[in-house]
């Protein structure tokens, strides 16, 4: 994979481009595509944005979010677009398998790829050209980054601010996580600068669900967490049948996980839910305790030393117990 410097020139004959993301995209997936398709649109390329699979309601009001194809909705027409594309963007992923069905597609894709992410053992092999930066907040500084170098800053406006802070606010814990650099302030800065209302990108994320969801919230509390003091974790599992009582929707789980750390000595929080074909963990820490690492180790999954993901494909009930006999061996680790 060579330095993403090199691709600059390219910006400045038009081409064919598909920007694409991970399965089920959060808001830097989605802030990070979006922003960089208005700013290739603004230069003259031709662009889609496919998702490999639907997204959470929340992000529907993004500029250009009613463009995105839902490549499971939509197969045969982005197996087409990806087949005639001359550069494919991948956001906020480094490995293709975490595009579901699209892996296939993407890796026989004969245009050049471009890695554009902050994810730790980036899958390098497969892209032409990239930026692979695990000390950056979110994709969507990546992107800001990228924007800022190509040499067109001047084409910064509203549109590309609103979904670029939407990563950066969302990946940052509403700047509260340690990745929050001065860089990121004045990131935000500029893009406050551009006319951007960030009152109304805070309000469009975390104050638009329905009330189901706050129900949901709540039986989940009280009814699903576990406190493993000894090991300072706390555990929350979601059953198919809670998903099923409460409507729950793509993106209404999202942010769950965080709850868990806000009990006092809590260094590891851990949530599982119930998918239909598998287990989906998220994992969350404080200090020093690598979830990335332990997520890798035991759940086939990955991410950030303080936030990350896995699954299993045992039952809710067994993955729970597994989960239970593994964090005693992380017992000095959390204390």
């Amino acid at each position: 994979m060579q330095s993403i410097d090199q691709f600059l020139p390219s910006l400045k004959t038009p081409f064919k481009a598909v920007i694409t993301m991970h399965q089920k995209p959060d808001g830097d997936a989605m802030g990070s595509a979006l922003g960089l398709y208005h700013f290739l649109r603004s230069l003259g390329h031709e662009v889609t944005v496919i998702s490999p699979t639907n997204w959470a309601n929340f992000l529907d009001w993004m500029p250009g979010s009613s463009e995105v194809i839902d490549f499971e909705q939509r197969r045969h027409h982005a197996l087409d677009i990806i087949q005639k594309a001359e550069v494919l963007f991948c956001l906020d992923f480094n490995v293709l398998h975490r595009t579901k069905h699209m892996e296939q597609p993407l890796t026989e894709a004969k245009c050049i790829k471009i890695l554009i992410d902050h994810h730790q053992q980036p899958q390098e092999e497969a892209f032409t050209y990239g930026i692979s930066d695990t000390s950056k907040s979110s994709t969507c500084e990546m992107v800001y980054d990228f924007i800022l170098s190509s040499g067109y800053a001047d084409h910064l406006n509203v549109a590309m601010a609103e979904c670029l802070y939407t990563g950066l606010m969302t990946d940052t814990g509403s700047f509260r996580f340690p990745a929050t650099t001065a860089s990121v302030h004045r990131m935000a800065a500029h893009l406050k600068e551009t006319g951007m209302n960030h009152t109304k990108v805070h309000e469009s994320i975390y104050d638009s669900f329905l009330e189901n969801r706050l129900r949901f919230i709540g039986h989940a509390l009280l009814n699903r967490m576990e406190v493993l003091y000894e090991y300072n974790t706390s555990l929350m599992y979601i059953t198919r049948a809670d998903l099923q009582k409460f409507d729950i929707k793509t993106g209404d789980t999202e942010g769950l996980v965080n709850y868990l750390l806000t009990i006092q000595g809590i260094k590891l929080g851990a949530i599982v839910i119930d998918r239909d074909e598998e287990r989906k963990w998220s994992f969350r820490s404080k200090g020093d305790f690598d979830v990335n690492t332990f997520a890798r180790k035991h759940f086939e999954g990955g991410g950030h030393k303080n936030a990350a993901g896995g699954r299993s494909s045992e039952s809710l009930e067994i993955t729970v117990k597994q989960f239970k006999e593994i964090i005693k061996a992380y017992h000095n680790q959390l204390q």
